[in-house]
């Protein structure tokens, strides 16, 4: 199978590092016209650079702006008014217990996980719905099928993008147009890998070691039994965006190794 972009402009949150930039890359290197999102100038430019560097285009171009916030969505449309992909990644994590989750941490893992896609989507889907194709992905998690204990925050936030995308489907319904979500699971990112090396200075081991005790201690239940590569989620981010994905709509696409404890 050949995947083959050309002639589409696809539209990356998130995008400067991590599985982001490698979902830009992959579009790209089938073909894409990509435009990444991020809200360090200096990371965007050298992410820029990187996906022309691999994929040989020169056309990659980005956008310095927050998504998280309204006036950040606006700034992205108003830089491009329309696209024929968009992935909406842009999402914060970290652990916190429960009871010190606090109303402004809500509203803040609810702005940039949830409303950043809703105020994109709700734009770009409209164009991509008069001119008969487009593609929505929504970048969830497995954390939305087993909420984690140490994060309920995130595991809620990261549900609710599953509600959303399977609603916007419908109102997209027979338009030409396909809403997904990406289900990755524990995942080598950057955040994740510093995330793993708090934990492990705290208890005195390896990164490494740490990544296998998080797997034991917080995923039993992961066939894949080690943290996957950014590339290996892109890869069907980019197949989801393709011509040849025009029959999967308003599903759940899981890359999480195995970790959900279900056959459906």
């Amino acid at each position: 199978m050949k995947i083959e972009l050309s002639g589409k402009n696809a539209l990356v949150t998130g995008a400067s590092a991590g599985i982001g930039l490698a979902i830009a890359s992959g579009l790209a290197q089938a073909g894409a016209r990509v435009i990444l999102v991020g809200r360090d100038p200096a990371r965007l430019e050298q992410a820029v650079a990187r996906i022309r560097q691999a994929s040989g285009h020169h056309d990659a171009s980005g956008v310095v702006a927050d998504p998280g916030t309204a006036e950040g969505c606006r700034a992205v449309i108003a830089a491009y008014p329309e696209v024929d992909i968009l992935v909406n990644n842009l999402g914060i994590y970290g652990e916190r217990p429960f009871f010190d989750i606090d109303d402004t941490a809500w509203e803040e893992i609810f702005q940039v996980n949830v409303m950043s896609g809703v105020r994109l989507a709700r734009h770009y889907a409209r164009g991509m719905q008069e001119r008969g194709w487009g593609r929505i992905q929504f970048i969830s998690s497995e954390s939305a099928l087993n909420i984690p204990a140490e994060m309920v925050h995130y595991g809620v936030s990261k549900a609710a993008l599953q509600g959303v995308s399977r609603g916007l489907a419908k109102v997209l319904a027979g338009s030409g147009v396909t809403v997904n979500t990406i289900l990755p699971g524990p995942t080598r990112t950057e955040g994740a890998l510093a995330m793993m090396a708090d934990l492990a200075a705290r208890r005195g081991v390896s990164v490494e070691e740490m990544e296998s005790l998080f797997l034991k201690e917080h995923r039993p239940s992961t066939l894949l039994r080690r943290f996957a590569t950014p590339e290996e989620v892109a890869h069907l981010c980019v197949y989801a965006a393709s011509p040849q994905a025009s029959a999967t709509t308003g599903a759940a696409l899981r890359v999480e190794g195995g970790i959900v404890e279900s056959i459906a």
